[in-house]
């Protein structure tokens, strides 16, 4: 057990818990009991809010965990999250802000309202709100990976259910701020978890690398590394097999991320167009951040560090690699603020992934299917439920599942929510494809992304199907027909199935306008996107 750092870790951990607390007064309305209170912490959050919360949102615990170790186990590889972060930003600008007007005239809360209101199809919208609830789930238990991660660290490493039991005490606080204060516990803490990884991070990247000779020894360190192993893939630069699953691979990964509803909930609570304007030319600077951090990967490899064996499972844990480098080469006081910033790091993003599964749940289930009669007040208090059951939903997973499944499972939550993007992101701006199409496209792209990951296999952990999302084209068939039959390069099923996905949604959008069947109705106008906080048509907060 490491007492310096445990001390620090729970100090700064009570630091969050109070400021989660305290949320609920913080740039207060008349009432939490309602949606755009609640679960948009009131529509009002300026810039530098915005750019912690989207920030604490999109880069993760589990990020700040999993792309060193993947650094780590593959080389270069790993460095994807670096252009897809990259790209993200002016792939997704005008859409957001075009989302951000449409959503404030209509009070849209989800993008399953969204497209309910463009197609006037409840079945259309269901079919979105159930694939972000379902591809929302592992990416929160994959918060509870990166906090685990740490705590093994730390010497919380025990097996059975009392193992988890920190675990368990840190999410049942994180329920109670998050159940009273909503959205503005994590955007709060937010600015704490930041501060604490920037200067982790910035400390790291100076000190560390001095430790051994530099960072022209540490790469010829990994290098040597990579050369002693069996795989051919893994390296300190990528193969001619890999570049195309990494081009990919950053490019499916970008186009993903703000259809996750956890994305759009903290671009919905911002106050403004030049809010959302702002924040997409100053939240790159966290992918420079990123980018530092990953370099961490190869300094474990000089350190010689060693993943830390999760008594649960009796494998090594690779997620841990970063804790075990900082609890080696850090001041025991400093590794405990490093290992709290970490961990706060998956307070943060679980809260408003939450947050956003709950708001779909209530808006586009409960209301639509249970009780359309629902008051702004029976909403609120349905998502905050609603939050609580997938928090402790996340923590069941980690506790009697192989926390191994959810990294896959996020995977496949990946390809899965690439799926929403004709119907969220092309809706933006075109509504030429018909609901059928899109729906018919949806299925076409799920039903093939899922078939795909099954057949991948992943011999070195001895699994035969849904070994990871690299698919070698030379196992691409279109209906027994092999078009790269031979070829060893590699694609991102994602990439793959989104492409099917259009193609079907294109051919039953042809045959659904040749025939004359009706296209549902549309709710919003051409002016609606392009609607700023002071205009007269945005819909009062609260009022709905």
């Amino acid at each position: 057990m490491q007492w310096t750092e445990l001390v620090v870790f729970t100090v700064l951990f009570l630091v969050v818990t109070v400021l989660g607390f305290v949320a609920a007064k913080w740039k207060a309305g008349d009432t939490l009991e309602h949606l755009d209170e609640w679960g948009l912490g009131g529509r009002k959050f300026g810039s530098w809010i915005t750019w912690f919360l989207v920030g604490g949102d999109l880069y993760t615990a589990y990020t700040f965990v999993a792309v060193p170790a993947l650094v780590f186990g593959a080389g270069a590889l790993g460095f994807y999250a670096l252009p897809y972060t990259v790209v993200l930003y002016p792939i997704v600008f005008l859409p957001l802000v075009r989302m951000w007007s449409v959503s404030r005239v209509h009070g849209y809360v989800t993008p399953a309202d969204f497209v309910r209101g463009r197609y006037g199809s409840h079945w259309l919208a269901l079919i979105v709100a159930v694939t972000g609830i379902v591809a929302t789930m592992p990416y929160i238990a994959l918060q509870l990976v990166g906090l685990e991660a740490v705590l093994r660290t730390m010497g919380l490493n025990g097996g059975g259910v009392l193992g988890h039991l920190p675990l368990f005490i840190a999410f049942l606080i994180l329920a109670l701020y998050t159940y009273q204060s909503g959205l503005r516990a994590p955007a709060l803490i937010a600015f704490v978890k930041d501060s604490l990884i920037y200067l982790v991070i910035i400390v790291a990247v100076i000190y560390l690398p001095s430790k051994f000779g530099g960072w022209g020894a540490i790469f010829d360190t990994a290098q040597a590394k990579f050369d002693a192993t069996e795989s051919k893939a893994d390296g300190v630069l990528l193969t001619a097999n890999n570049q195309l699953q990494y081009a990919t691979l950053a490019l499916g990964s970008a186009l993903a991320l703000f259809l996750y509803p956890h994305s759009l909930t903290g671009i919905l609570a911002s106050r403004g167009r030049k809010v959302i304007k702002r924040n997409m030319v100053a939240l790159p600077a966290y992918s420079l951040l990123l980018g530092l951090l990953a370099m961490l990967g190869f300094v474990a490899i000089s350190a010689g560090s060693k993943p830390i064996t999760n008594q649960a499972t009796g494998r090594p844990d690779t997620n841990t690699i970063v804790p075990v480098l900082f609890g080696q080469e850090f001041p025991a006081w400093f590794a405990g603020v490093a290992f709290a910033a970490i961990g706060i790091g998956a307070l943060v993003p679980a809260a408003i992934m939450s947050i956003a599964a709950a708001n779909l749940w209530t808006r586009n289930i409960y209301k639509e299917y249970v009780k359309k009669s629902a008051t702004p007040a029976e909403e609120a208090k349905q998502a905050k439920l609603a939050s609580l059951v997938v928090k402790f939903g996340a923590v069941a997973f980690i506790v009697f599942v192989d926390p191994q499944f959810s990294i896959d499972l996020q995977l496949i939550g990946g390809v899965m929510i690439l799926q929403t993007l004709p119907a969220v992101a092309i809706a933006l701006y075109t509504r030429w494809f018909h609901v059928w199409g899109l729906v018919a496209g949806w299925v076409a792209g799920m039903g093939w992304g899922m078939y795909l990951l099954y057949t991948i296999p992943n011999p070195a952990a001895n699994k035969a199907h849904f070994g990871g999302s690299a698919l070698t084209l030379d196992k691409l068939s279109l209906l027994g027909w092999h078009p790269f039959a031979g070829s060893p390069t590699q694609i991102y099923v994602g990439a793959v199935a989104v492409v099917a996905n259009l193609l079907v949604a294109v051919l039953v959008t042809l045959v659904a306008r040749r025939a004359g069947v009706f296209n549902g109705t549309d709710q919003t106008s051409a002016a609606d996107y392009h609607v700023d906080e002071d205009s007269p048509r945005v819909r009062a907060i609260a009022t709905h």
